[in-house]
């Protein structure tokens, strides 16, 4: 029986890959970790029963150990919990869930302990990739793809000589805004933000989907998980989110990987490769269907592609900067602060003013985050 652990259980894929593994019933979970979400982790661990769990805050660790108190599973806090429970001994694979550069440190530590990755977390190789894939080859763990995009291409390369492609085509909605003007966008709102036209997401990925930063961080991720140079990734907006990604082979046969829009198959695809199981849901009706259409993102309306393409291009510690600005004014937009167009504007800013670190450590890139954060809450 697999084992396997969850960083980020209480979020939108934590808690879609326990509904995986609930239905098939075969994989046992040893280890949970979330935030805040208290009430939903003490109902993850009375179902599960994890050896572990782990949570950041202090205070809510406290909270979850005086809840589950009557059960076996040991309660840890911060870091250093999630660390322990990343290099968990029985654990075979463990699912990086989490938002943001939160994931980078357990990572490494779960690829040092020699246990394959499922990874949803793609900000940890969009500023860490040069650290991550390396230790993964050296270590012999797999990468396993949980993206909806990435799973597509590693799958339609499954049987394939995995370095016999000329492009990939990552594939994007186009998000609710897709049309916009700049002028209509100065004016919409938190709520028409979240409106996701085809996906049901936590907030700040359905933000990041809206100004195409999430397509940018795709590209990023595309790049270090299929050892794919920046020119041979390009982005196609598919409105209807039917074709999940393409390649294009050497000999011109292009490949795509299509289904209904639903994060639990890339999930199972990971947990059971090189499997497949039956998974419940919708099937493609092509009938229904009638027509799949493609457009060129609008690279000057939605300036987080071009803009993340440029992080991509400085390299080094260009991509954690952007990132991080990312991920602040985008906490700022979901708390009303700031309007949807500012967010290009926080992460231009902070990318002007840094001068690239090539090949940061694990430390630098985690100062360059810290200092970059203390910048922007100082404007």
């Amino acid at each position: 029986m697999k084992k396997i652990g969850i960083l980020g259980s209480t979020g939108s894929i934590g808690t879609q890959t326990l509904e995986v593994v609930r239905n098939n019933g075969d994989i046992q979970v040893v280890g949970l970790a979330a935030g805040s979400n208290i009430q939903l982790l003490e109902k993850q661990i009375r179902e599960f029963k994890p050896k572990i769990a782990a949570v950041m805050d202090e205070g809510n660790a406290r909270d979850l150990a005086a809840r589950v108190r009557d059960a076996e599973t040991k309660i840890v806090q911060g870091m250093d919990g999630m660390l322990e429970l990343a290099a968990l001994e029985e654990m075979d694979l463990l699912v990086t869930a989490v938002v943001g550069m939160i994931g980078i440190r357990p990572t490494l530590e779960a690829i040092r302990a020699g246990k394959d990755i499922a990874l949803a977390n793609k900000e940890t190789l969009v500023t860490a990739g040069h650290l991550i894939m390396p230790l993964a080859r050296e270590r012999k763990a797999s990468i396993l793809p949980v993206d909806s995009e990435h799973s597509a291409i590693f799958q339609c390369l499954h049987g394939e000589n995995p370095r016999g492609f000329q492009k990939i085509l990552l594939t994007a909605s186009g998000g609710p805004f897709r049309g916009y003007d700049r002028e209509r966008l100065a004016n919409v709102t938190l709520e028409d933000t979240l409106k996701h036209p085809n996906w049901v997401m936590g907030q700040k990925i359905t933000v990041d989907s809206a100004t195409l930063v999430n397509k940018g961080l795709e590209v990023m991720e595309a790049c270090w998980l299929f050892e794919a140079e920046l020119n041979q990734v390009q982005v196609l907006v598919h409105p209807q989110s039917v074709i999940h990604s393409m390649v294009e082979m050497a000999d011109g046969a292009t490949l795509a990987q299509l289904g209904t829009p639903d994060m639990k198959l890339p999930i199972q695809y990971a947990l059971y490769y090189p499997n497949r199981r039956f998974l419940p849901g919708d099937r493609l009706d092509f009938f229904a269907l009638k027509e799949l259409t493609f457009e060129e993102p609008d690279m000057d309306v939605f300036q987080g592609l071009p803009m993340a393409m440029e992080a991509a291009r400085a390299g080094g510690s260009m991509p954690t900067v952007f990132n991080a600005a990312n991920e602040q004014a985008v906490g700022r937009f979901l708390q009303g602060k700031i309007r949807f167009l500012e967010i290009y504007d926080w992460i231009r800013s902070a990318m002007d003013r840094h001068r690239p670190v090539a090949n940061p450590s694990l430390e630098t890139i985690l100062e360059i985050e810290k200092e970059t954060i203390q910048w922007l809450e100082s404007r």
